[in-house]
């Protein structure tokens, strides 16, 4: 979400005006986002370069390939070469060419062509990544098995250029893009049985795949597969990524046991292990217990970092403990930490939760006064709270500025406001704002009219029963 522009934070809008009076804001001397000055450079006048007389053809950037077959592939690249001069001494274009060519013809055909290109371009030597252009274009072949990836690593072996870590890398990502994850770890178990096995980068990334993409149980049998068949164990980082999963997953208990296992395999839990541990219980909707992570850390001699402290007041705030939200607040600007709108709206709505919004518009003069700029997420939890709180005619303040710096409004916000409005008798101010939420794109045309609807309806019933006036 974008931030106000200056010109916003230094109105006097302010915040004060919500709290103290409920007379009107002068909003007409508020500059629109949009009107900026633009200002161009003069084109410079300097006189066009001449071209010389004997120009030389000039060597196409890329070379496209009109027919796929083979026979005329060969015929364009002997063109290229009788007709250019000063080709390029280095790999790039020749393996631009034959990437090109294999990206709309059969394995077969791309290592018929690469042999015709040395063959009559004897220049040309294949490197590393000549082979690579294969070893991609086997790994998408419409052959399931890993047959031509093994005619492409057998083809580097033949030619002096044995496969190396990036080539188990580029075909590990490949085949598991091609959602062929399980010939992508059989070709890893194949190479590990040759003394050849992955770095960690290659291993971690086939765990956060198999944790996307697959279920529990196939990563950890990968992991337990590796272990025990080559020796291949978890690191840090492939622990932080099991543990994220399950966080994600709402497994705390899995979380949990997976932190005793890193503790015991000699590992040190680091900030961002405790940070994604706190994110679950936040998802959980049991931000209390983030405080006990806190003290772990503090325990375990982990700094906590910004993050740490914007998760820690997040949960705090979700879970009614705002006093020690706010305590927390002023200790992470000690440890050097600096607030920013995540911190200041999680902190809001955690005391619009609490039925107390003009303390939340009272921070955030506090906040802007630090030179920290609300974004639309600050803004809509503002709006969400006074509407809840029946101070519309502050809301109304709030949304006027929003509408006129073109921030949308979220879903929740939209429909407290609505109800809001229509307890008041305000129908026309209510669709008022249903057209601006349309035509800011806040909500969908379907969305916003359905709450909308909604909203009228329960308008209706209301004064059917004597409610609202």
């Amino acid at each position: 979400m974008g931030k106000l522009p200056p010109s916003l934070r230094s109105a006097n809008f302010a915040v004060n005006t919500l709290i103290k009076t409920p007379s009107s804001v002068p909003h007409q001397n508020i500059p629109s986002p949009t009107s900026k000055p633009h200002y161009y450079p003069k084109k410079s006048q300097s006189p066009k370069k001449k071209a010389p007389s004997n120009t030389e053809p000039q060597l196409p950037s890329i070379v496209s390939f009109d027919s796929t077959t083979l026979s005329d592939a060969k015929t364009l690249f002997n063109s290229l070469i009788s007709n250019t001069r000063n080709l390029p001494s280095d790999n790039k274009f020749y393996n631009a060419i034959l990437q090109s060519f294999s990206s709309n013809s059969t394995l077969q055909d791309s290592i018929l062509f690469l042999n015709h290109m040395i063959k009559v371009h004897p220049p040309f030597s294949p490197d590393r990544f000549t082979y690579h252009v294969l070893l991609i274009q086997s790994c998408k072949s419409a052959d399931l098995s890993l047959s031509p990836v093994h005619q492409v690593l057998n083809l580097m072996t033949s030619n002096g250029i044995p496969p190396n870590k990036v080539s188990t890398d580029i075909a590990v990502r490949t085949l598991c893009s091609s959602d062929r994850e399980e010939q992508a770890i059989e070709l890893v178990k194949e190479l590990s049985s040759k003394d050849s096995p992955p770095d960690t980068y290659t291993y971690n990334f086939i765990v956060r795949h198999l944790c996307k993409n697959r279920p529990l149980s196939t990563m950890n049998s990968f992991i337990k597969e590796m272990r025990e068949g080559f020796d291949i164990k978890p690191d840090l980082v492939t622990y932080t990524i099991m543990i994220d999963n399950v966080c994600n997953s709402k497994n705390l208990r899995e979380a949990t046991r997976l932190l005793g296992v890193l503790s015991e395999e000699g590992y040190k839990p680091d900030c961002y292990v405790y940070n994604t541990i706190m994110k679950g219980y936040c998802m959980l909707s049991q931000g209390g217990e983030v405080l006990s992570v806190y003290k772990k850390m503090q325990e375990e001699g982990v700094k906590p970092d910004l993050v740490t402290y914007n998760t820690l007041i997040y949960g705090l705030s979700k879970s009614g403990r705002v006093k020690d939200a706010k305590k927390f607040l002023n200790v992470m600007m000690e440890e050097g930490h600096i607030p920013d709108a995540v911190t200041y709206t999680s902190l809001m709505n955690g005391m619009c939760r609490e039925g107390d919004p003009l303390g939340a518009v009272a921070l955030l003069e506090k906040m802007e006064a630090r030179g920290c700029a609300p974004n639309s997420c600050t803004y809509n939890t503002l709006l969400h709270g006074l509407c809840k709180a029946r101070l519309l005619d502050k809301g109304m303040k709030l949304y006027d500025v929003m509408k006129q710096n073109g921030m949308k409004l979220e879903t929740g916000s939209y429909g407290t406001f609505l109800r809001a409005l229509c307890r008041q008798g305000r129908v026309a101010e209510a669709y008022e704002v249903f057209d601006y939420a349309i035509e800011s794109k806040s909500l969908t045309d379907v969305a916003a009219y359905t709450t909308l609807e909604s909203t009228l309806k329960w308008l209706k019933k209301a004064r059917e029963q004597g409610l609202v006036i």
